[in-house]
């Protein structure tokens, strides 16, 4: 009986020797030499046309490609790849969790693929550094933890984006937002106002403030700032991305959202979207958005809005040691809209409120709910039913009325 593992193990070693590494080889030549090998051998090991194509893919793959997960990272249908070790990997397709049959052939060319994902973003992951954050050609999202932190062997986790960027229309007819709720966004981003995207692990953040951020006016000149850089802003041309950099061995300075943010106010944005605030970097984009960058953008986790003001009174303390009462202050007076996301018990991704920030009155923040997502029970296929109610008009009017809207 064939044993395929070991017969692709003596292939890869066949193959490997025959690659120069005095040259940049293209990948044609190097199919080449795999096709070449895999013929050779063919009668040899009695392999069937199927085995000789599999083999093919797998081996040019293991050397050129990610390995075992290049055929997940090609496939539209999943979403998410968490590796737990070299045994374990498990993944999300349309929206289910399934434990994926294939595995690596050991911890080292687990560990050889992590460093091929990690050196193309310029960032170092060791035993000294065992955390770091990076992501693929096609704009998939890595976060990867390796020993001593990581006990089960290197844990890596991978968030794959559509490469087609979904738009408010799509997010429309999977039933996450209303038209109504979509037209007044789009009035709002129009006009200036402030926009925080809030909500939980997986809620589809990053999918929403990219979709938002295509209402934003082509004309202008747009800074993203992000830890790992994924929004994927169409169609403006006056835009500027930046990402944050890992302190490493060779003596780089570690630069931080902090950095980036303090730098973009010296770039002449119209309009800031930051990808994700976590930390002290709450207080520069707070201070950003009230010194005349109207119009910015930006996410947080948090279980709700309330929860999300909370969070960032919390970050912002991280940064700078402020009485509360001029924290809320700030925050009112920057934020002027939270959208906050949900995933419900059927997997569904959907708004679940659009919150006003309206004044902070007595050291409280007075807030407004403009839409809230009412259930109204499930279809015969368990999927949630339910509308996005009204239930309060927009107070702060003014920058409409100055945009003209």
């Amino acid at each position: 009986m064939k044993d395929l593992t070991k017969i692709r193990e003596m292939l890869r070693e066949q193959i490997l020797e025959q690659i120069s590494y005095a040259r940049e080889m293209e990948d044609e030549e190097v199919r080449e030499i795999v096709d070449t090998a895999i013929l050779q051998n063919a009668r040899q090991w009695g392999l069937s046309l199927k085995e000789k194509q599999e083999l093919s893919k797998e081996l040019f793959y293991a050397i050129r490609r990610l390995d075992i997960l290049q055929e997940l990272t090609d496939d539209p249908k999943v979403t998410e790849i968490m590796i737990n070790g070299k045994d374990h990997i498990f993944i999300e397709r349309n929206g289910r969790l399934y434990q994926w049959e294939k595995q690596f052939s050991s911890t080292e060319k687990l560990e050889d693929v992590i460093q091929q994902i990690v050196a193309k973003c310029n960032r170092t992951v060791n035993e000294a550094s065992p955390i770091v954050d990076a992501r693929l050609e096609n704009g998939s999202r890595v976060n990867v933890v390796l020993a001593p932190i990581a006990l089960n062997g290197p844990i890596v986790t991978i968030r794959r984006f559509p490469e087609k960027p979904i738009t408010m229309e799509d997010l429309k007819r999977f039933g996450a937002i209303s038209q109504e709720v979509i037209d007044f966004l789009r009035q709002l981003v129009i006009a200036g106002y402030n926009i925080f995207i809030s909500g939980g692990t997986g809620s589809g953040k990053t999918t929403f403030l990219n979709a938002l951020s295509n209402f934003i006016p082509k004309d202008e000149r747009i800074i993203t700032i992000e830890d790992s850089a994924e929004l994927q802003i169409l169609g403006v041309p006056n835009l500027v991305r930046l990402e944050t950099r890992n302190a490493n061995v060779e003596g780089c300075k570690e630069i931080t959202m902090r950095d980036l943010i303090k730098s973009s106010l010296r770039m002449r944005p119209d309009r800031i979207v930051v990808g994700e605030v976590r930390g002290s970097e709450a207080l520069d984009m707070i201070q950003a958005m009230n010194t005349g960058h109207d119009g910015s953008l930006s996410t947080g986790h948090a279980n709700s809005a309330a929860d999300m003001l909370s969070r960032l009174e919390t970050m912002i303390l991280m940064g700078m040691d402020l009485p509360l009462s001029a924290i809320r202050g700030q925050l009112a007076s920057g934020i002027d809209v939270i959208v906050h996301l949900g995933r419900l018990r059927d997997k569904s991704r959907k708004v679940l409120q659009v919150v006003e920030i309206l004044d902070c009155v007595e050291d409280q923040i007075e807030t407004s709910i403009l839409y809230e997502f009412q259930e109204e029970g499930e279809d015969e296929h368990g999927k949630i039913q339910g509308v996005l109610a009204k239930c309060n008009s927009l107070q702060h009017t003014e920058k409409l009325r100055a945009a003209g809207l």
